[in-house]
Protein backbone atom coordinates (compact mmCIF):
# COMPACT_ATOMS: atom_id res chain seq x y z
CA UNK A 1 0.00 0.00 0.00
CA UNK A 2 3.13 2.20 1.06
CA UNK A 3 4.97 1.75 -2.26
CA UNK A 4 1.79 2.78 -4.36
CA UNK A 5 1.18 6.05 -2.55
CA UNK A 6 4.66 7.09 -1.75
CA UNK A 7 3.23 10.66 -3.23
CA UNK A 8 0.12 10.68 -0.61
CA UNK A 9 2.79 9.43 2.50
CA UNK A 10 5.02 12.79 1.14
CA UNK A 11 1.85 15.55 1.12
CA UNK A 12 -0.03 14.43 3.71
CA UNK A 13 3.19 14.01 6.16
CA UNK A 14 4.36 17.80 5.09
CA UNK A 15 0.51 19.08 5.73
CA UNK A 16 1.08 17.99 9.19
CA UNK A 17 4.85 18.97 10.09
CA UNK A 18 3.48 22.74 7.89
CA UNK A 19 2.38 24.40 11.21
CA UNK A 20 6.45 23.98 12.67
CA UNK A 21 7.15 26.15 10.22
CA UNK A 22 4.42 28.74 11.35
CA UNK A 23 5.83 28.05 14.44
CA UNK A 24 9.28 28.93 13.92
CA UNK A 25 8.02 32.24 12.20
CA UNK A 26 6.17 33.12 15.06
CA UNK A 27 8.94 31.94 18.23
CA UNK A 28 9.24 35.43 19.29
CA UNK A 29 5.59 36.26 19.88
CA UNK A 30 5.00 32.52 21.88
CA UNK A 31 5.35 32.51 25.38
CA UNK A 32 8.81 32.72 27.04
CA UNK A 33 8.43 29.34 28.64
CA UNK A 34 11.19 26.84 26.99
CA UNK A 35 8.91 23.62 27.77
CA UNK A 36 5.60 24.91 25.90
CA UNK A 37 6.65 27.00 23.32
CA UNK A 38 8.79 23.50 22.03
CA UNK A 39 5.72 21.44 23.01
CA UNK A 40 3.76 24.00 20.90
CA UNK A 41 6.37 23.96 17.97
CA UNK A 42 7.38 21.15 17.56
CA UNK A 43 5.90 17.97 19.95
CA UNK A 44 2.14 18.04 18.75
CA UNK A 45 3.27 17.92 14.77
CA UNK A 46 5.63 15.46 15.79
CA UNK A 47 3.10 13.36 17.38
CA UNK A 48 1.07 14.06 14.99
CA UNK A 49 3.23 12.53 12.18
CA UNK A 50 4.38 9.59 14.59
CA UNK A 51 0.24 8.72 14.99
CA UNK A 52 -0.24 8.88 10.98
CA UNK A 53 3.10 6.92 10.36
CA UNK A 54 1.87 4.41 12.56
CA UNK A 55 -1.68 3.53 11.21
CA UNK A 56 -0.25 3.40 7.96
CA UNK A 57 2.04 0.86 8.99
CA UNK A 58 -0.50 -1.07 10.71
CA UNK A 59 -3.03 -0.81 7.58
CA UNK A 60 -0.21 -1.58 5.36
CA UNK A 61 0.36 -4.75 7.12
CA UNK A 62 -3.47 -5.98 6.67
CA UNK A 63 -3.31 -7.95 3.86
CA UNK A 64 -7.10 -7.77 3.16
CA UNK A 65 -6.31 -4.15 2.44
CA UNK A 66 -4.73 -5.07 -1.39
CA UNK A 67 -8.44 -5.09 -2.36
CA UNK A 68 -9.49 -2.42 -0.39
CA UNK A 69 -10.88 0.11 -2.50
CA UNK A 70 -8.81 3.37 -3.34
CA UNK A 71 -11.17 6.12 -2.39
CA UNK A 72 -12.00 4.55 1.06
CA UNK A 73 -7.96 3.39 1.38
CA UNK A 74 -7.22 7.22 0.93
CA UNK A 75 -9.36 8.67 3.65
CA UNK A 76 -6.75 7.77 6.05
CA UNK A 77 -4.33 9.86 4.41
CA UNK A 78 -6.12 13.14 5.32
CA UNK A 79 -7.51 12.64 8.31
CA UNK A 80 -4.55 13.29 10.68
CA UNK A 81 -3.29 16.04 7.91
CA UNK A 82 -6.79 17.69 9.23
CA UNK A 83 -6.07 17.30 12.60
CA UNK A 84 -3.12 18.85 12.45
CA UNK A 85 -4.45 22.06 10.68
CA UNK A 86 -6.90 22.39 12.95
CA UNK A 87 -5.52 21.35 16.37
CA UNK A 88 -2.52 23.89 15.68
CA UNK A 89 -4.34 26.07 14.32
CA UNK A 90 -6.72 26.59 17.32
CA UNK A 91 -3.37 26.61 19.71
CA UNK A 92 -1.58 29.56 17.79
CA UNK A 93 -4.93 31.47 17.73
CA UNK A 94 -5.11 30.92 21.69
CA UNK A 95 -1.73 31.82 22.08
CA UNK A 96 -1.76 34.88 20.14
CA UNK A 97 -4.53 36.12 21.58
CA UNK A 98 -6.61 35.87 18.19
CA UNK A 99 -10.49 36.24 18.61
CA UNK A 100 -12.74 33.08 17.00
CA UNK A 101 -15.53 31.32 18.11
CA UNK A 102 -14.75 27.55 19.46
CA UNK A 103 -18.34 27.11 19.66
CA UNK A 104 -18.95 27.87 15.79
CA UNK A 105 -15.51 26.61 14.60
CA UNK A 106 -15.61 23.11 16.49
CA UNK A 107 -18.78 21.59 15.53
CA UNK A 108 -18.38 23.28 11.73
CA UNK A 109 -15.14 21.60 11.19
CA UNK A 110 -16.03 18.02 13.25
CA UNK A 111 -19.23 18.15 11.02
CA UNK A 112 -17.15 18.52 8.00
CA UNK A 113 -15.01 15.92 9.23
CA UNK A 114 -17.57 13.38 9.77
CA UNK A 115 -19.21 13.96 6.42
CA UNK A 116 -16.46 12.63 4.99
CA UNK A 117 -15.95 9.73 6.79
CA UNK A 118 -19.30 8.95 6.83
CA UNK A 119 -19.62 9.30 2.62
CA UNK A 120 -16.97 7.02 2.64
CA UNK A 121 -17.51 4.08 5.16
CA UNK A 122 -20.21 2.74 2.66
CA UNK A 123 -16.84 1.98 0.25
CA UNK A 124 -14.48 0.20 2.84
CA UNK A 125 -14.27 -3.65 2.68
CA UNK A 126 -13.77 -6.19 5.23
CA UNK A 127 -10.56 -5.63 6.90
CA UNK A 128 -8.58 -5.68 10.18
CA UNK A 129 -7.64 -2.24 10.34
CA UNK A 130 -10.12 0.35 9.18
CA UNK A 131 -13.65 1.27 9.28
CA UNK A 132 -16.19 -0.16 12.25
CA UNK A 133 -14.14 -3.05 13.73
CA UNK A 134 -16.19 -5.05 15.92
CA UNK A 135 -16.25 -8.99 16.06
CA UNK A 136 -19.38 -9.02 14.48
CA UNK A 137 -18.11 -7.33 11.53
CA UNK A 138 -14.52 -8.73 11.52
CA UNK A 139 -16.44 -12.17 11.50
CA UNK A 140 -18.92 -11.86 8.91
CA UNK A 141 -19.11 -10.49 5.53
CA UNK A 142 -22.52 -9.62 5.00
CA UNK A 143 -22.53 -8.13 8.78
CA UNK A 144 -20.03 -5.89 7.67
CA UNK A 145 -21.43 -4.36 4.45
CA UNK A 146 -24.85 -3.97 5.93
CA UNK A 147 -23.22 -1.80 9.23
CA UNK A 148 -20.96 0.25 6.73
CA UNK A 149 -23.95 1.43 4.62
CA UNK A 150 -25.63 2.27 7.75
CA UNK A 151 -22.97 3.44 9.47
CA UNK A 152 -21.98 6.08 6.84
CA UNK A 153 -25.57 7.22 6.74
CA UNK A 154 -25.38 7.85 10.38
CA UNK A 155 -22.22 9.39 10.42
CA UNK A 156 -23.31 12.03 7.67
CA UNK A 157 -26.46 13.05 9.15
CA UNK A 158 -24.67 13.43 12.28
CA UNK A 159 -22.24 15.57 10.63
CA UNK A 160 -24.59 17.48 9.23
CA UNK A 161 -26.43 17.88 12.75
CA UNK A 162 -23.28 19.40 13.83
CA UNK A 163 -23.09 21.97 10.72
CA UNK A 164 -26.29 23.27 11.63
CA UNK A 165 -25.80 23.49 15.69
CA UNK A 166 -23.83 26.76 14.98
CA UNK A 167 -27.80 28.29 14.90
CA UNK A 168 -28.73 26.63 18.25
CA UNK A 169 -28.25 28.93 22.05
CA UNK A 170 -24.22 28.86 22.82
CA UNK A 171 -25.43 26.62 25.94
CA UNK A 172 -26.81 23.94 23.81
CA UNK A 173 -24.30 23.62 21.25
CA UNK A 174 -21.69 21.37 23.32
CA UNK A 175 -23.95 19.29 24.99
CA UNK A 176 -25.64 18.63 21.74
CA UNK A 177 -22.70 17.76 20.11
CA UNK A 178 -21.36 15.43 22.61
CA UNK A 179 -24.48 13.63 22.58
CA UNK A 180 -24.30 13.14 18.45
CA UNK A 181 -20.95 11.92 18.57
CA UNK A 182 -22.12 9.04 20.98
CA UNK A 183 -25.04 8.10 19.03
CA UNK A 184 -22.53 7.91 15.54
CA UNK A 185 -20.18 5.46 18.01
CA UNK A 186 -23.49 3.19 19.68
CA UNK A 187 -25.74 3.23 16.60
CA UNK A 188 -23.15 1.47 14.18
CA UNK A 189 -22.21 -0.83 16.97
CA UNK A 190 -25.59 -1.64 18.11
CA UNK A 191 -27.07 -1.89 14.72
CA UNK A 192 -24.17 -4.80 14.22
CA UNK A 193 -25.01 -6.73 17.29
CA UNK A 194 -28.95 -6.76 16.17
CA UNK A 195 -27.62 -8.30 12.82
CA UNK A 196 -25.71 -10.74 14.93
CA UNK A 197 -28.42 -11.97 16.76
CA UNK A 198 -30.23 -12.35 13.85
CA UNK A 199 -27.88 -14.09 12.33
CA UNK A 200 -27.85 -16.61 15.42
CA UNK A 201 -31.34 -16.73 14.97
CA UNK A 202 -30.78 -17.86 11.57
CA UNK A 203 -28.24 -20.56 12.21
CA UNK A 204 -25.26 -18.42 10.50
CA UNK A 205 -21.82 -19.08 12.25
CA UNK A 206 -19.41 -16.40 12.43
CA UNK A 207 -15.87 -17.45 12.38
CA UNK A 208 -12.98 -15.26 13.16
CA UNK A 209 -10.35 -15.21 10.92
CA UNK A 210 -6.92 -16.70 11.31
CA UNK A 211 -4.04 -14.17 12.27
CA UNK A 212 -0.98 -14.26 10.42
CA UNK A 213 2.50 -13.10 10.88
CA UNK A 214 1.53 -9.20 9.72
CA UNK A 215 -1.46 -9.16 11.61
CA UNK A 216 0.24 -10.16 14.97
CA UNK A 217 2.68 -7.47 13.97
CA UNK A 218 0.21 -4.77 13.39
CA UNK A 219 -1.19 -5.82 16.95
CA UNK A 220 1.96 -5.24 18.39
CA UNK A 221 2.50 -1.54 16.98
CA UNK A 222 -1.39 -0.76 17.79
CA UNK A 223 -0.90 -1.95 21.51
CA UNK A 224 2.44 -0.09 21.55
CA UNK A 225 1.11 3.13 19.85
CA UNK A 226 -1.57 3.00 22.79
CA UNK A 227 0.56 2.36 25.09
CA UNK A 228 2.43 5.57 24.24
CA UNK A 229 -0.51 7.93 23.75
CA UNK A 230 -1.82 6.80 27.31
CA UNK A 231 1.91 7.13 29.14
CA UNK A 232 1.59 10.70 27.64
CA UNK A 233 -1.70 11.15 28.68
CA UNK A 234 -1.71 10.31 32.15
CA UNK A 235 1.80 12.46 32.15
CA UNK A 236 -0.11 15.66 30.67
CA UNK A 237 -3.10 14.64 33.23
CA UNK A 238 -1.39 15.02 36.56
CA UNK A 239 1.64 16.82 36.24
CA UNK A 240 2.32 20.60 35.78
CA UNK A 241 1.77 23.92 37.90
CA UNK A 242 0.84 27.71 37.89
CA UNK A 243 2.67 30.64 39.51
CA UNK A 244 1.36 34.05 40.20
CA UNK A 245 3.81 36.59 40.76
CA UNK A 246 2.60 40.09 42.43
CA UNK A 247 5.44 42.47 41.46
CA UNK A 248 5.33 46.52 41.36
CA UNK A 249 4.06 46.69 38.12
CA UNK A 250 1.52 43.84 37.59
CA UNK A 251 0.40 39.71 37.90
CA UNK A 252 2.17 37.67 35.77
CA UNK A 253 0.84 34.55 35.31
CA UNK A 254 2.97 31.29 34.40
CA UNK A 255 1.44 27.97 33.37
CA UNK A 256 2.38 24.80 32.23
CA UNK A 257 0.72 23.71 29.08
CA UNK A 258 -1.14 27.24 28.46
CA UNK A 259 0.30 30.68 27.70
CA UNK A 260 1.76 32.84 29.93
CA UNK A 261 -0.18 36.14 31.14
CA UNK A 262 0.91 39.37 32.17
CA UNK A 263 -1.50 42.03 33.54
CA UNK A 264 -1.12 45.89 34.61
CA UNK A 265 -2.49 46.80 38.15
CA UNK A 266 -4.42 49.34 36.53
CA UNK A 267 -5.99 47.79 33.89
CA UNK A 268 -7.92 45.73 36.90
CA UNK A 269 -10.95 47.56 37.25
CA UNK A 270 -12.70 45.04 39.79
CA UNK A 271 -11.20 42.31 41.77
CA UNK A 272 -13.90 39.77 43.75
CA UNK A 273 -13.27 36.51 45.75
CA UNK A 274 -15.78 33.46 44.95
CA UNK A 275 -16.56 30.97 47.16
CA UNK A 276 -19.02 29.40 45.10
CA UNK A 277 -18.47 30.02 41.06
CA UNK A 278 -19.14 27.23 38.66
CA UNK A 279 -16.65 26.98 35.91
CA UNK A 280 -19.12 26.35 33.12
CA UNK A 281 -18.50 24.46 30.01
CA UNK A 282 -14.44 24.41 28.74
CA UNK A 283 -14.66 25.80 25.18
CA UNK A 284 -10.93 25.35 24.43
CA UNK A 285 -7.77 24.98 26.85
CA UNK A 286 -6.39 22.43 29.24
CA UNK A 287 -7.85 20.36 31.68
CA UNK A 288 -6.40 17.41 33.32
CA UNK A 289 -6.52 16.02 37.10
CA UNK A 290 -4.43 19.17 38.14
CA UNK A 291 -5.21 22.38 35.84
CA UNK A 292 -8.10 23.45 35.04
CA UNK A 293 -7.38 26.49 32.38
CA UNK A 294 -8.56 28.42 29.22
CA UNK A 295 -11.49 29.37 27.50
CA UNK A 296 -14.48 28.79 29.63
CA UNK A 297 -18.22 30.05 29.27
CA UNK A 298 -20.82 30.19 31.88
CA UNK A 299 -24.58 31.49 32.44
CA UNK A 300 -22.94 34.18 35.08
CA UNK A 301 -19.99 35.41 33.38
CA UNK A 302 -20.47 34.36 30.16
CA UNK A 303 -16.71 33.96 28.44
CA UNK A 304 -14.08 34.16 30.46
CA UNK A 305 -10.48 33.15 30.60
CA UNK A 306 -9.14 30.96 33.55
CA UNK A 307 -6.04 30.09 35.48
CA UNK A 308 -6.68 27.64 38.54
CA UNK A 309 -5.76 23.95 40.04
CA UNK A 310 -8.23 21.68 39.75
CA UNK A 311 -8.90 20.69 43.29
CA UNK A 312 -9.21 25.08 44.65
CA UNK A 313 -12.97 25.70 45.12
CA UNK A 314 -12.39 29.18 46.03
CA UNK A 315 -11.01 31.69 42.93
CA UNK A 316 -10.41 35.15 42.40
CA UNK A 317 -12.55 37.21 39.48
CA UNK A 318 -10.77 39.76 37.68
CA UNK A 319 -12.24 42.38 35.59
CA UNK A 320 -9.73 43.67 33.50
CA UNK A 321 -9.50 45.54 29.66
CA UNK A 322 -13.30 44.58 29.17
CA UNK A 323 -12.45 40.83 29.51
CA UNK A 324 -13.02 38.24 32.90
CA UNK A 325 -10.56 36.63 34.41
CA UNK A 326 -10.84 33.49 37.02
CA UNK A 327 -7.82 32.46 39.10
CA UNK A 328 -7.49 29.76 41.38
CA UNK A 329 -4.27 28.71 43.44
CA UNK A 330 -3.47 25.20 44.56
CA UNK A 331 -5.50 25.23 47.89
CA UNK A 332 -7.72 28.25 48.97
CA UNK A 333 -5.46 29.46 51.66
CA UNK A 334 -2.84 30.27 48.40
CA UNK A 335 -5.93 31.35 46.61
CA UNK A 336 -6.81 34.23 49.47
CA UNK A 337 -3.19 35.27 50.45
CA UNK A 338 -3.13 35.75 46.18
CA UNK A 339 -6.53 37.81 45.96
CA UNK A 340 -4.73 40.19 49.39
CA UNK A 341 -1.42 40.52 47.22
CA UNK A 342 -3.60 41.85 44.36
CA UNK A 343 -5.50 44.35 46.39
CA UNK A 344 -2.55 45.58 48.30
CA UNK A 345 -1.23 47.15 45.40
CA UNK A 346 -2.13 51.19 45.17
CA UNK A 347 -2.85 50.53 41.75
CA UNK A 348 -5.35 47.87 42.68
CA UNK A 349 -9.02 48.48 42.51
Amino acid sequence: MLKNNKGKLLVSSVIILLPMSAGLLLWNRLPDNFGQKGFTVFGLPLILLATHWGCLLVTSLDKKQRGQNPKALSMIFWIIPFVSLYANGITYCAVLGRRFDPLIISPLMTGVLFLFIGNYLPKTKQNQTLGIRIPWTRNNEENWNRTHRFGGKVWFVCGLIMLFSVFLPDDLIMPLNLCVFCAAVLLPVTYSYGIYRQHRREGISYMPAPKDKNHRLAAGISIAVVALILLGTAVLMFTGDIEYTCTDNGLTIKADYWPDLTLGYAQITSAEYRTDLSAGARINGFGSARLLMGTFNNGELGTYTRYSYTGSHDCIVLQAGGETLVLGAKNNAETRALYEAILSHPAAP
